[in-house]
């Protein structure tokens, strides 16, 4: 037993989590499982994956992911059934209410115990110290059934959040393409080639001729996959572009994310950089349009755009006065949508720390 200290339950008596489980080790891998077929359920850190012919685990048990992405992430699973390798067995002893066991396990912060940086992992060892309440069934039992009835009425809150949020999302797309469906007279229609001075992809990034310590003066894309992210380096070369652009990523998970660049910049070889024709164009109408194109995606493990693809794709256009019509009503939207995902994600995140807050009320004894 453990001496009641700073921030315990005086009236509690405390052991450790590996008083209240017994840790259980999976052997098992997709590939030896791959032609595998029967009645047990198998699990991986997503779920279950398929039925095997056999099963390691008799009773009801806990697993927790110790290997890679989502490390402490716990999970309940059903009798007879087995995880995958990355995961690991915990097996509540005799008198330890499973779900007590698995709302302490929720209350623990894993990242503390993490190793590794590539792959990362937690061992058992490290965090079989928790401090753990050894309460007796009836009171564990009474902690379970609060958590349950709170834990249930927030996830209902929060799957309301997350379909408000979508549907912010949606309304602006919805909006969007609604505003070049329906088009009125003197539309006309153009190639993104025909729209544009110039259309080329980005080179590598220039790596000499330059110092971090100088003054930083343009913006420099790093990765073609996350046009969202800049590096800042103050250099110049002749790759820079210095006219107000648009750039598309043409490679990678965020192929096809555009962004406006009204500062000189240098386009990394996995961005394709699209400069108006202003004379006809509207910088900000013709990011709109392109974000209503369908941008397809060739290659099948790693989806990209290039240069002849962009310059096929047409989009239908007003007289330059109509434009800014329309992009003054769009960006009004754009701006309110944000302000609607921003209160959504902020009450998704309240959401989550009251139910830390919950877990920390629980087993200090406060909640009964």
């Amino acid at each position: 037993m453990r001496v009641v200290g700073s921030g315990f339950v005086k009236k509690w008596k405390y052991g450790t989590l590996e008083d209240a489980v017994i840790k259980g080790s999976s052997n098992i891998s997709l590939n030896k499982i791959k032609e595998d077929k029967g009645e047990y359920a198998f699990y991986g850190a997503k779920g279950f994956i398929k039925n095997i012919s056999f099963y390691h685990q008799e009773k009801e048990y806990l697993a927790i992911i110790k290997d890679g992405a989502g490390i402490g992430r716990v999970s309940q699973h059903p009798p007879k059934s087995s995880v995958i390798a990355t995961m690991q067995y915990l097996i509540p002893k005799e008198n330890f209410h499973i779900r007590f066991v698995k709302y302490f396990l929720h209350g623990i912060d894993f990242e503390k115990h993490r190793n590794g940086s590539t792959i990362p992992h937690i061992y058992f060892k490290d965090y079989k110290s928790e401090p753990f309440p050894l309460l007796n069934l009836q009171e564990q039992e009474k902690i379970v059934a609060i958590l349950d009835e709170t834990f249930s009425a927030i996830e209902k809150v929060k799957t309301n959040t997350e379909l408000n949020l979508q549907n912010a999302k949606e309304l602006f797309e919805s909006s969007l393409q609604n505003m070049f469906e329906n088009r009125g007279e003197g539309w006309e229609e153009k190639s993104l080639d025909n729209l544009s001075k110039k259309i080329f992809a980005g080179g590598d990034a220039p790596k000499n001729n330059f110092s971090k310590t100088q003054t930083n003066l343009y913006n420099i894309p790093i990765y073609a996959n996350a046009v969202k992210n800049n590096g800042l380096y103050g250099f110049t070369n002749n790759a820079r572009v210095t006219e107000s652009s648009i750039t598309i990523a043409a490679r990678g998970s965020g192929t096809g994310h555009t962004m406006i660049r009204e500062k000189d910049f240098f386009p990394i070889v996995r961005l394709i950089v699209l400069t108006p024709d202003t004379n006809l164009i509207n910088l900000k109408f013709f990011k709109y349009a392109i974000n209503t194109l369908d941008i397809l995606k060739s290659g099948s493990a790693i989806p990209q755009l290039t240069v002849p693809m962009i310059k096929a794709y047409k989009i239908f256009f007003p007289p330059l006065k109509e434009q800014q019509k329309i992009v003054k009503k769009l960006d009004t939207l754009s701006e309110q949508t944000k302000k609607l995902e921003s209160i959504y994600t902020q009450k998704l995140t309240d959401l989550e720390e009251l139910k830390k807050s919950l877990l920390q009320k629980a087993f200090s004894g406060k909640l009964v």
